[in-house]
């Protein structure tokens, strides 16, 4: 039986099926807020709970759903949610459209990192990763706006590892380039597929991240 908790959220996309395949794996239980309608494969060992992550009541209540089970304590954060957007210059892009990518990259990240916090501090500390972007370090012309939601992301988990240190509790970035998924197939050349990093590859890092393995690793910033 398990005993200790993670909750992953975007877990039920390209990514985040690999990442609850390989935490379920590891012996973790799960929790996975999915949005209204979202598609999550019913599984021993995992909780879907619908939730809206840039809505604070929705936030908390997929965090009390982590911590229901008092024998599998929270005890790691998984920030994967978030969403892409490119053909953006900045002279021809709404203030709306690029405030609309940090409230798809960030806004959840801030939220379900903030409800966490005391429940991964009460549990001991623990470890939380939140995903950035190459883009973040290299952005492309019409990607102002994803990039620096990435960035912003990445510069996030940089603070809050330094403010969980004194309770134990980590948090680390991954910077994945491009994720071999079906859209990110789809859109680029078939010569160009072996460019793409197969999302089990990088969950197993995220996986290492959030276990007992890399308890010296915080305010990391991690290509994958």
């Amino acid at each position: 039986m398990a005993d200790r908790t993670a909750l992953v959220t975007g877990g039920a996309g390209g990514l985040g099926r690999s990442v609850v395949d390989v935490l379920l794996g590891a012996g973790w239980r799960l929790v996975v807020p999915v949005e209204s309608g979202g598609d999550l494969e019913a599984r021993d060992g995992v909780s879907g709970v619908t939730a809206d992550l840039t809505d604070p009541d929705d936030v908390a209540r997929a965090i009390r759903a982590a911590v229901a089970e008092a024998s599998a304590p929270l005890r790691a954060v998984v920030n994967l949610v978030g969403g892409f957007a490119a053909g953006q210059p900045v002279a021809d892009t709404p203030l709306s459209e690029f405030e609309r990518l940090f409230t798809l990259n960030l806004r959840p990240t801030y939220l379900v990192t903030q409800a966490a916090l005391p429940r991964l501090v009460a549990a001991g500390g623990g470890a939380i990763v939140c995903v950035g972007s190459s883009a973040a370090l290299n952005p492309f012309a019409g990607g102002a706006g994803y990039a620096a939601a990435k960035a912003a992301v990445i510069a996030f988990a940089r603070a809050v590892a330094a403010e969980g240190r004194p309770d134990g509790v980590r948090c680390n970035a991954i910077v994945p380039t491009q994720i071999d998924t079906p859209a990110n197939r789809a859109a680029m050349p078939a010569s160009e597929h072996h460019k793409l990093v197969p999302p089990e590859h990088i969950a197993r890092v995220v996986a290492f991240l959030c276990g007992d393995d890399s308890a010296a690793v915080n305010g990391a910033v991690v290509p994958v």
